[in-house]
């Protein structure tokens, strides 16, 4: 077995990739198993850190630090 990187340049790619899996000559492998690390997302790891706020308060923020 080898192991080879591509770039997808094409969306079609990936379709005759999974056909190719599906005759079982090749094996996709996601970043994260390729990598042997997590795929960072985030979304998920900032997720609820900021509480929201009107418009109205961001402007007066943004005004308060340009005006320092």
């Amino acid at each position: 077995m080898r192991t080879v990187t591509l770039d997808i340049l094409d969306d079609k790619a990936v379709n005759l990739l999974r056909d190719l899996e599906a005759l079982k000559i090749i094996r996709i492998q996601d970043d994260k198993e390729v990598t042997g690390r997590p795929i960072k997302d985030f979304a998920k790891k900032y997720s609820g850190s900021m509480t929201k706020q009107s418009i109205e308060e961001v402007d007066k923020q943004l005004r308060d630090l340009r005006n320092e």
